[in-house]
């Protein structure tokens, strides 16, 4: 009889899930709502009804599930209790209880979105093959997870990984959402970034066409530093400057086989990769200057195949 798991990644907008074979290759996925009203009560039972339609459609009997791994954007304890997910409406909600017990009783393991992703892209991504992995995601904030030994390292309170929180930009003018203010996500996420230039621009620094466009997107940003402005490539080394301090830290910290980039701003490609390569390099301690940095691979899939990991290591005995 075949056997079978499912990946959930849950997102503030919607709940990506995917149907995977025990040799960690994906059947199938799909998207749902997330449904946060109500201080999030829906989005268990919603996922619940989802898996269970999809083992309805495909003809699968609870025996061949293996389980449900589980990606939520907050900490989580013991792979299974998430506390205070603020983009869910969530305060403390066991995971693991709660939906095992609407889907059969099945095993469930839950992790931080980020550590999941990272975990997607170690087994099956970039760091394919490799058992020390950290990965960066910059998106609208900065953050990552470290793999070791081919496992999720996520602490002793479930804040590994946090990176975009290492306080390394000094020329930060806002508070970060965290509450402090320096954070390297207030220069290597797309909002802080955004806010930067327009500050930069509201300083009249030096002209920018930045400054004709009442919305600009990080991408903006990219984009007019390869046609040579001059505003928005101070932005963007200031960036690549504290990703490079970030990652210096991070090598003779962790002392990983790879540093894997990904999230929305890493589709700037290998022109933003290069620069953040040629920063680490003049910045890392000699025993760890040559770990590589690639960019990450599995993109949306990223946090199912992480997901759906979790259950099929454990499986394994692994």
């Amino acid at each position: 009889m075949d056997k079978y798991c499912f990946g959930v990644d849950v997102g503030g907008t919607t709940v990506k899930i995917g149907l995977f074979r025990d040799d960690l290759q994906m059947v199938s996925k799909w998207e749902i709502p997330t449904r946060t009203e109500e201080e999030g009560r829906y989005i268990i039972s919603d996922i619940a009804d989802s898996v269970k339609e999809e083992m309805k459609n495909k003809e699968l009997k609870p025996e061949q599930i293996l389980g449900i791994g589980i990606g939520i954007p907050g900490p989580v304890l013991e792979e299974s209790v998430v506390n205070n997910c603020v983009n869910l409406g969530w305060g403390v909600v066991n995971v693991k209880n709660e939906l095992s017990s609407q889907l059969f009783y099945l095993p469930v393991k839950a992790g931080n979105d980020a550590n999941v992703a990272a975990l997607g892209e170690a087994v099956a991504g970039a760091g394919e093959g490799r058992k020390n992995v950290l990965m960066l995601t910059l998106g609208t904030g900065l953050g990552g997870g470290v793999i070791i030994d081919g496992k999720i390292h996520a602490g002793a309170h479930g804040a590994a990984g946090e990176f975009g929180h290492m306080p390394l930009f000094d020329k930060a003018v806002d508070y970060c959402g965290c509450g402090k203010r320096g954070c390297s996500e207030q220069i290597a996420g797309a909002r802080g970034m955004i806010s930067y230039t327009k500050h930069l621009i509201a300083g009249g620094e030096s002209r920018s066409g930045l400054s004709f466009i009442r919305e600009f997107s990080a991408r903006d940003i990219f984009d007019f530093a390869k046609d040579g402005d001059e505003l928005a490539n101070t932005v963007v080394n200031e960036m690549v400057e504290t990703l490079g301090k970030e990652l210096a830290i991070l090598g003779v910290s962790f002392d990983p086989e790879v540093f894997i980039i990904g999230g929305g701003m890493s589709r700037a490609g290998e022109w933003l990769l290069d620069k953040i390569r040629a920063s680490y390099e003049e910045k890392a301690f000699h025993a760890v200057k040559n770990i590589e940095i690639v960019g990450a691979t599995l993109g949306n899939d990223a946090g199912m195949t992480g997901a759906a990991a979790l259950i099929l290591r454990a499986d394994a005995g692994r």
